[in-house]
């Protein structure tokens, strides 16, 4: 079974994609979901939070992810630190999910794919890109934060040509051009060489 991941700068449209892939029958993993509940659920992970930012941020729905996104999105060291803890954990929970599934091939969904060395998973990578003046007002209105807030965390990923100088295909998601073709042409291309 193929493995692609579907990765793109926050506002980019990577869960629009991967909505019309599962519409498709594809398995979609969610790493930036599985890293929520990691957080709250795994002791591991929970336990190294503990020790590496305090106790602190630690309640009884596990990380306190608002306190700790306050601390990372400021601190590039502290970012670095909690990726080193969750990114580690989501590959192994996404290599258990993948060995499960019976398709023909399937999605590893992740914003910073390129960034945390998820890319050595995937046999594919596919990046969604989107001027980024459009991707600051999609996220603005999806999350009610500021301009400021929003630039922030993309400043902590891959600028856009270098995300996509590692793809091995480019959906643009520009509100100009149709997505799911591009999403179309890309899925039967995967089910064709799999046959």
């Amino acid at each position: 079974m193929r493995r692609v991941g579907i990765t793109g700068g926050i506002g980019s449209g990577k869960s629009t994609v991967c909505r019309i892939l599962g519409v498709l029958g594809v398995p979609v993993f969610e790493a930036d979901a599985e890293g929520r509940r990691l957080l709250s659920d795994d002791p591991d992970v929970i336990a190294a939070v503990r020790e590496h930012f305090g106790p602190d941020l630690i309640g009884q729905q596990g990380v306190d992810r608002k306190a700790l996104a306050e601390i990372v999105f400021k601190d590039a060291a502290a970012l670095q630190e909690l990726n080193a803890i969750v990114h580690p954990a989501v590959r192994k929970a996404f290599a258990r999910w993948a060995g499960a599934q019976e398709a023909p091939y399937v999605v590893l969904e992740a914003a910073v794919l390129a960034e945390s060395g998820g890319r050595s998973q995937v046999d594919e990578l596919w990046v969604v890109s989107a001027p980024e003046d459009l991707r600051v007002q999609r996220v603005m209105a999806r999350d009610g934060v500021d301009e400021e807030a929003v630039r922030a965390r993309m400043a902590n990923q891959l600028p856009d040509a270098e995300r996509e100088a590692l793809a091995d295909a480019v959906l643009v998601n520009d509100e100009r051009q149709l997505l799911i073709p591009q999403v179309l042409a890309l899925h039967e291309r995967m089910i064709r060489s799999s046959e």
